[in-house]
């Protein structure tokens, strides 16, 4: 008897969505069965600290806290690559040595790229 080639990824997909679906159907018929509906005015509002909303919600960001906390991202994660190939220098081989050479220089290239583009200059 020979096996369909893609029954195995049906049945991986199916038992992905169940293992999705199950536990919300679970507690919706949970909160349906034994959660009582307390509807009201403070349960309706609002709450901010306890202190009454004013104004509008929707508030305006300077986009250069993104630029800033993007490459702040970059660099950061990148640092922690850098570590490994610092603790191990020594004992690398050359092909290493220049694989890490040529990251070092396309992280510098991204920083020089950023200062050309006036990124990290605050306005």
């Amino acid at each position: 008897m020979e096996i369909p080639p893609y029954l195995f990824l049906t049945i991986l997909l199916a038992m992905a969505l169940l293992f999705a679906v199950v536990p919300l159907v679970i507690a919706r018929f949970w909160a349906l069965a034994f959660l009582r509906r307390r509807q009201g005015l403070e349960k309706t509002n609002t709450y901010e600290c306890g202190i009454e909303a004013t104004g509008a919600a929707r508030i305006q960001f300077n986009s250069q806290y993104y630029h800033y906390g993007i490459l702040f991202l970059i660099f950061d994660v990148e640092a922690v690559f850098l570590l490994p190939f610092a603790v191990v220098f020594l004992d690398l081989p050359v092909g290493a040595v220049v694989a890490m050479l040529i990251f070092v220089l396309l992280l510098l290239e991204g920083l020089l790229w950023a200062w050309m583009k006036g990124i990290l200059v605050w306005k």
